[in-house]
This record gives structure tokens, C-alpha cells and sequence, in this order.
């Protein structure tokens, strides 16, 4: 089942396809590509490439939200993400645009600047965020998140996890809809990796079809992340090959975005799994 998502000017349709999100993150301590986008010309040379290689949304963060991560200061945020998305924005009309934030400040200076979805690891915990949201008529990700990235990882416990981040997840579009935003607007994230040990991980992969009972396009972010270097002891640099074995999965269960670094390839993985869903 096709579902629409309407994030400002662009109307993504979510469903006919795995759709893919390229990450962009200019910013210096990114666990995975720190310091790689130093500069806005490299940060749109990437994303040129990005869009070359298939991407259909492009992710913008200034702030890093690994494990153990510290807060950046609001004007060091802006200052990273809003002069990229101005110029992606200009170069590639046609893509939409994500940033990747928890502040509505950082939030509403970046949909000035012409993105159209707020990819929110807190899922409005900045309380002005829905409204700034609402305001501009875009698109939003909800992610679930155990506590802050600082934090998250010392000893995250559930009941139930799949049933806790189901429950979370509800509650969020909710309020989000009760603050204005259209649900049309919306998509939903488990969070992989943010407040979740080895087996949370597992899971919410395992059972990630559970969530498309509440209606929204589903996204899923396993890129690159930690519990593939504990499954298969390697670096960062390594994890590709594991990457893309999540992003297989992801894509045969009805996810309907992955966000991820490795564009092309992945790209190649979804529309093989694509072609063998639909024969």
C-alpha cells in the first residue's frame, strides 16, 4: 500500500519503492564521517553525488547524536547546516531536503532556507518544535530515542521493546497531530541504535513490519552502526557489507525509507530486493 508523504512542496510517495536517504552531516565529530564535509562546496559535491547515485531525500545534520555525544551550541548548528541546504536547495530544487535536529531554532532557520522535512532524534522534545513544524507545512520524522544521546546507551531496559517503541511511536504522531501538524506530514523511526543494547537492535529489525499498522511511511537508519561492528568485529570503515545485509531485510519487510552513508550501493541492494518483491 502506497502511502503519501507531504513535506512542504514536495509530495514523496512512499510505498512503490524503497526509498533512499543519503546522510550529509558537515560537521566535525560525526561518528562516521567527521570532518569529511569541512566545507560547503565538499558537503554539495556530496550530495551531488548522492542524488547521481539515487538518492531521494538528503539528510543534513550539524550535530552529532552517536552515543555519547555532546550538544552543540544552537548558532555553531545553524552555521553548519543552513549554508549546505541554501545550496542544495538552489543546485537541486527537486530534492527534498531533510535536517536532522532537535532544536526548533536550528529547525526553523534551515526551513527558511529551503528544507522541507525536520528529522527530529527527539521527536519534539524541543517544545517548540511542532509548532515550527506546523508552521512551515513540513514534513517530519519521529524517531523514538531512550533518554539523550549522552546517556542513551547505559543500560537501556523495556517491558516489551517492539510493544514500548510502538506505544512511543503512537503517542508521538498524536501529539504531534494535536499540535497541528497534518499526519500526511509525518513518518516514523524505531531509532536503531539510539537507547537500544545488541538485541533491542535485532528486535525491532526482526518485527519492523509491526509498525506499518500506524499508518505512516515507515523509516529506518542502520547505516554504519554499532551493532554491525559487534556482529561482525569490525570498524566503521568495515561495515558496508553488514549495512547492506540490515538494508535487505529493511527493504523485504515493507520499510519504506532507509537512511544511509553508502548511497550507491545501497541503492543497488534496494532495487534488487525491489525487483524480487514485486515479481
Amino acid at each position: 500500500m502506497s502511502l503519501i508523504w507531504r513535506c512542504g512542496r514536495h509530495e514523496i510517495v512512499c510505498g512503490e519503492r524503497t526509498l533512499v536517504m543519503g546522510i550529509l552531516n558537515p560537521t566535525p565529530d560525526s561518528f562516521s564521517d567527521g570532518g569529511q564535509l569541512a566545507t560547503v562546496e565538499a558537503a554539495l559535491e556530496r550530495a551531488v553525488h548522492m542524488v547521481g547515485d539515487g538518492a531521494d531525500i538528503l539528510d543534513v545534520g550539524g550535530e552529532s547524536t552517536r552515543p555519547g555525544s555532546e550538544p552543540v551550541d544552537e548558532e555553531d548548528e545553524i552555521d553548519r547546516v543552513v549554508p549546505v541546504i541554501e545550496r542544495i536547495v538552489e543546485a537541486m530544487p527537486d530534492v527534498p531536503v531533510s535536517v536532522d535536529t532537535r532544536k526548533a531554532s536550528v529547525a526553523a532557520e534551515a526551513l527558511r532556507a529551503g528544507a522541507s522535512i525536520v528529522n527530529d532524534v527527539s521527536s519534539g522534545g524541543d517544545p517548540e518544535m511542532f509548532g515550527v513544524v506546523s508552521g512551515h507545512g513540513a514534513g517530519m520524522v519521529l524517531m523514538h530515542m531512550l533518554g539523550e544521546p549522552k546517556t542513551m546507551q547505559e543500560d537501556p531496559f523495556y517491558d516489551d521493546v517492539v510493544d514500548d517503541v510502538h506505544a512511543y511511536l503512537d503517542g508521538k504522531i498524536e501529539a504531534a497531530s494535536a499540535a497541528g501538524i497534518d499526519r500526511e506530514s509525518l513518518c516514523i523511526d524505531p531509532g536503531i541504535g539510539f537507547g537500544k543494547t545488541l538485541d533491542h537492535n535485532l528486535r525491532l529489525m526482526k518485527e519492523v513490519a509491526g509498525f506499518l499498522d500506524l499508518g505512516r511511511p515507515l523509516l529506518v537508519g542502520p547505516s554504519r552502526k554499532r551493532f554491525i561492528g559487534t556482529l561482525l568485529d569490525v570498524e566503521v570503515d568495515e561495515r558496508m557489507e553488514g549495512t547492506a545485509g540490515a538494508v535487505a531485510w529493511l527493504g523485504s519487510h515493507g520499510v519504506h525509507v532507509v537512511r544511509v552513508h553508502d548511497v550507491k550501493e545501497m541503492v543497488r541492494v534496494v532495487r534488487v530486493v525491489d525487483a524480487i518483491g514485486g515479481a
